[in-house]
């Protein structure tokens, strides 16, 4: 907890990325979430790896480790072979809760139907899907995920990053526009999460650390506005287990 309210950090990253050489195991993990006051975290796979279920595994021997401080997403290329097979493997066996997708090193085009495979999967196992935005346009523009939204209304989609501070005001519009669109706030400004609270209602809203040296300055500024229901209520209501 921090400052008695209790803190569940949406966007974390555990495991190998090949991209950038980054390590972080669950003990890693525990020790920044213990420091930095953080209940819970979404433990999600580096987007570019060598072997998704490898990392899959080592997350899910962490959610055994620690059902009450983690929970997980899986990540998988949208284009790998054993695609479907690896997500219902995550959420069936693995007890995972969200599906990600990293427009930066998955090329999905959402407005094309050749990609509803990937919105048809996560409806599967009722899985929402966590999109990276902002950095990697076009292909990360908040504004494309709202053909998706609008096409596929049981899907629940979190913005991560709200677009960046590039393009938090298109994340808002499409929050406003599609009611089964969340947003997670990492790595806006605070006036431009000022400005998200005044379109967007608290229980669409959520926060994210992404990395373990962010943690304290992203959760901090929801902490000062003290919001539980972005640090704790909503996150909780999007990724229990139906």
């Amino acid at each position: 907890m921090i400052a008695g309210l209790r803190v569940f950090d949406t966007h974390t990253h555990m495991g190998r990325a090949r991209h950038s050489g980054r390590m972080q195991t669950m003990d890693d993990m525990l020790r920044s979430m213990d420091k930095s006051g953080v209940d819970r975290s979404l433990l999600i796979p580096f987007p570019a790896v060598d072997d998704h279920a490898r990392e899959h595994n080592e997350i899910a021997a962490a959610l055994c480790a620690h059902p009450d401080r983690f929970c997980a997403a899986a990540c998988v290329h949208p284009f790998a072979p054993e695609f479907r097979d690896e997500v219902r493997r995550c959420a069936v066996e693995l007890g995972f809760v969200a599906l990600k997708l990293q427009p930066q090193f998955h090329p999905l085009n959402p407005l094309s139907p050749r990609s509803d495979f990937f919105w048809e999967a996560a409806l599967d196992h009722d899985l929402p899907v966590i999109v990276h935005t902002g950095a990697g346009a076009p292909l990360a523009l908040p504004s494309l995920y709202i053909d998706v939204a609008r096409r596929f209304p049981a899907l629940r989609i979190v913005l991560a990053h709200s677009g960046g501070s590039s393009y938090f005001l298109e994340a808002i519009v499409a929050a406003k526009t599609c009611p089964n669109i969340w947003l997670e706030l990492s790595s806006l400004m605070p006036h431009h999460i000022t400005e998200v609270l005044a379109h967007v209602g608290e229980d669409r809203l959520m926060i994210g650390s992404d990395l373990p040296e962010s943690v304290e300055t992203e959760i901090g500024k929801i902490v000062s506005l003290a919001r539980p229901a972005i640090l704790w209520d909503t996150p909780v209501a999007l990724f229990r287990r139906r």
